[in-house]
């Protein structure tokens, strides 16, 4: 099965030349369908960066991203806007509400720009909202909820759309610890719906809490624990056939000794 995200030598290069800067370095990465993946990075590491190839909110220099079959690394503007709206729901640590819009008009804007009909866009919308445990909110500002509650609104607009990716940057960085468990309790269950979570955090225990955690440092990534998984399952193997071998001769010997 192709991966759903299949990044190959991305590189991203800011001012080309003498005083250049690779935020990506070489980056291979791939992403199957209904995985839950944490990306973390301190400041500087190259994360946000990869954060916006992933979602299509920025094109490599060099190399190749395909999502969903599809190569979108030299894509125009107009057809990425396409493929975010399509693929990607998208989480912001900052919420990103619009103030003098009620919950539910929040989480509706999406399926406006992808001209879902008011009828069908209402039921979707009031369904996220229920389904993040804000359907009594609907009718609330920004003003009128705490950040959890909006962080919650945040994810609803992210999911009414059916997405089959969630991308959340940083989507408990300015969350209380309460918040925060709430938070990353929806995403997992995101998760065990089916939906592909692709987490952005500095946090090692926000990190921890994923299946797959890649930690990316100067532009690269330095460990996956995917890599780790599959060297374990290597190891098991091979020493699960190291004891085929020295059964099979001392079996013979019972044999013959019969």
């Amino acid at each position: 099965m192709s991966a759903l995200v299949d990044i190959r030598d991305i590189c991203k290069v800011y001012n080309p030349g003498e005083n250049e800067v690779r935020a990506l370095d070489h980056v291979d990465l791939q992403i199957h369908e209904n995985e839950f993946v944490a990306i973390i990075g301190q400041s500087g590491s190259g994360k946000s960066t990869l954060m916006n190839m992933l979602g299509c909110l920025d094109v490599p220099t060099s190399g190749t991203y395909m999502l969903h079959d599809k190569d979108v690394s030299h894509m125009s503007d107009n057809e990425l806007s396409d493929i975010r709206n399509q693929e990607i729901g998208f989480i912001f640590q900052g919420f990103n509400l619009i103030a003098n819009l009620t919950a539910l008009e929040n989480v509706e804007l999406p399926l406006i720009y992808r001209g879902v009909p008011r009828k069908e866009r209402t039921r979707l919308s009031e369904t996220a909202l229920e389904k993040v445990g804000l359907g009594k909110r609907k009718t609330h500002k920004p003003s009128e909820m705490s950040g959890g509650q909006q962080q919650r609104v945040a994810i609803a607009r992210a999911i009414a759309q059916a997405p089959p990716i969630i991308l959340a940057d940083e989507p408990t960085g300015n969350l209380d610890s309460g918040s925060t468990k709430e938070i990353m309790e929806i995403l997992k269950g995101l998760h065990e719906e089916g939906r592909t979570v692709i987490l952005i955090t500095h946090d090692n225990d926000i990190a921890a809490q994923a299946k797959r955690v890649i930690k990316i440092m100067d532009g690269r990534i330095v460990s996956d624990t995917a890599d780790e998984d599959t060297a374990g399952k290597d190891a098991a193997g091979n020493a699960g056939d190291k004891k085929e071998k020295t059964e099979e001769p001392a079996a013979r010997g019972e044999q013959e000794h019969e």
